[in-house]
């Protein structure tokens, strides 16, 4: 809320000190009273040592004894936004000024209320309160639509009700905005290989960088299609790959031993289901047919 003008004139070479004289007035920009005790800070273009003044009772200053040129000067006092500007002395003239300043108001951090929200939105999707939950994402939105998160809460919202089209159209918003966001790009593969659009959701995961994503699942689920298309090369491709960033998700090992049964690899196919048993939990449920492949691939070479 700059409000000095950049006064433009000509005149003698700049000098730090001379007769000339800076003055005007500084009033409160709401009420249009004076304000007493503004600081008042002039600097000559080229020089350091700035001209110091005090506005009085009734707003009123003067930078006195200035040379010509051009000065930047700076009002500050407690409880107002800082002003500045610039004027030309020429001659050691310059037109009085008058400034107005806006009374300082703290404004609200937006991610303390984001936070709160997005908690009790999430918290909302857990109790499987979808519609409620995506209320609170969509009125957060319309008030920070650069928040372009939020439409993948509502993504989410919406899958939770199996609605895999809206899920689909929020979530490409949301990743379209943040197109470097590797987890985001997953889950929209993933909610398009649900919605049916398995070539694409496939295509957009192996473009996925895995070394940037958190949880490999959705691409686990990819492998799964690409063995039940009888892909198994494409299949084992990504799976080397979730294998490589989470060798301590016991399920990779699993599919990929399922892979490398479909590619006639059986010693392979032995390591990882072998590997998969040792890590599995006592009630997961691959552990079952891991053990009856493993039992039939038994002489296998």
């Amino acid at each position: 809320m700059l409000l000095l003008l950049t006064l433009i004139a000509t005149g003698a070479a700049a000098q730090a000190r001379g007769d000339g004289r800076i003055a005007g007035k500084v009033v409160d920009n709401d009420s249009g009273q004076p304000l007493a005790d503004v600081q008042v800070q002039g600097t000559l273009a080229g020089q350091a040592q700035p001209v110091v003044a005090k506005s009085n009772k009734k707003g009123e200053f003067n930078l006195n004894g200035v040379g010509s040129g051009e000065w930047t000067l700076e009002f500050t006092k407690d409880g107002f936004d800082p002003q500045g500007g610039k004027i030309t002395v020429a001659d050691g003239k310059s037109p009085d000024i008058t400034v107005k300043l806006v009374k300082h108001v703290d404004k609200p951090d937006p991610g303390v209320e984001l936070n709160a929200k997005a908690q009790e939105g999430m918290a909302l999707m857990q109790g499987q309160k979808y519609a409620e939950a995506r209320k609170i994402f969509e009125d957060l939105l319309a008030k920070y639509p650069d928040v372009h998160q939020l439409n993948a809460y509502i993504a989410q919202s919406y899958a939770g009700e199996n609605n895999i089209p809206k899920a689909i159209e929020y979530m490409k918003t949301a990743s379209d905005k943040d197109p470097d966001n590797a987890e985001m790009k997953l889950v929209l593969a993933d909610l398009m290989m649900e919605g049916g659009d398995k070539a694409a959701a496939l295509e957009m995961m192996k473009s996925v960088d895995v070394t940037k994503i958190k949880n490999p699942l959705p691409l686990i689920n990819g492998s799964i299609a690409l063995i039940n298309a009888s892909k198994t090369d494409e299949a084992l491709e990504l799976l080397n790959k979730v294998a490589t960033q989470f060798p301590t998700q016991a399920e990779v090992y699993y599919y990929r031993g399922r892979a490398y049964v479909a590619a006639k690899k059986y010693p392979e196919a032995k390591a990882d289901l072998d590997k998969f048993v040792s890590m599995a939990a006592p009630d997961a449920r691959e552990l079952p047919d891991a053990k009856k492949l493993l039992e039939q691939l038994k002489d296998a070479k």
